[in-house]
């Protein structure tokens, strides 16, 4: 609990910071780095900052503490222990994940799993309010037009991959207020690798991604190198799960996908127009 306080005691002095003229809270946009660094964040999860590089990610995005903002399928959290103490006094963090009562025991223990890591630490992120997201069906994560911002991280090709992708941007579109933003992380394929491009490896190709979102009506407003790595070939067996930090393959050729790191990704941003 000790880290957790000295967590706490960060984030209330952040948020106390007051000009000498007015006396308006001001937000320092060091905290974000702050906060993905954090001490409340285990020593595996912040390592992977190397790859996933979450303060340049959602600067870029145009994240602010005030916002409403949606991650769809947030899984283990890594980003929420980013976003739900970063938005938790003056926005709201919405967690679209899977459904605790689904008739896969694999979404409903990762559910409990996510619920309990989130009540294990209320100070952080017991403002977080949980919704569900289960394509097809269950797509009312948001009331329209109520988000100001909607960010996924490499989840795309698993909607892609079940035949689901274009239903969750459609989703996604209608949650978002004009003028939102979605904000998208994605495995990224290459020119002609890998040659399966269905999402069953991982890897989608970039103008295929942006025509989905384009079909549910976002308009394409900046792209990013942020996340990507030139040393993804893009040719492993068992996809991007070869590489770390799954390393689906064990112990043959650890130390080649070692080298290569996390996978390639597209960094894209879109919104949602004032009108179709």
């Amino acid at each position: 609990m000790k880290t957790n306080f000295n967590v706490v005691q960060k984030l209330l002095s952040m948020f106390l910071v007051v000009t000498a003229v007015n006396h308006t809270p001001v937000y320092a946009e060091e905290d974000l780095d702050w906060l993905a660094n954090g001490e409340h964040r285990s020593a595996s999860n912040v390592a992977r900052n190397e790859y996933r590089n979450p303060t340049e990610t959602l600067q870029f995005f145009g994240i602010k503490p005030e916002m409403t903002v949606v991650e769809i399928s947030p899984g283990g959290g890594w980003y929420t222990e980013i976003l739900a103490p970063y938005l938790r006094d003056k926005g709201l963090y919405v967690a679209a994940g899977y459904d605790p009562e689904s008739k896969s025991n694999y979404f409903r223990k990762n559910a409990k799993k996510y619920s309990e890591k989130l009540a294990a630490s209320p100070e952080l992120y017991g403002k977080t309010k949980l919704a569900i997201m289960a394509p097809p069906e269950q797509m009312n994560f948001a009331e329209p037009n109520t988000a100001d911002m909607v960010v996924s991280f490499r989840n795309t090709h698993n909607w892609a991959s079940r035949g689901h992708a274009q239903v969750v941007y459609d989703a996604i579109y209608n949650s978002l207020k004009p003028g939102g933003i979605f904000g998208l992380v994605q495995h990224r394929a290459g020119k002609n690798v890998p040659t399966d491009t269905s999402g069953k490896l991982g890897y989608l190709k970039v103008d295929e991604v942006i025509e989905m979102a384009k079909k549910a009506g976002f308009r394409l407003v900046a792209k990013s190198e942020i996340n990507a790595n030139p040393k993804d070939t893009r040719d492993h067996p068992q996809g991007v799960w070869a590489l770390p930090p799954s390393y689906r393959l064990k112990d043959k050729d650890h130390a080649k996908y070692q080298a290569i790191g996390e996978s390639d990704r597209m960094t894209l941003k879109f919104v949602k127009p004032f009108s179709k």
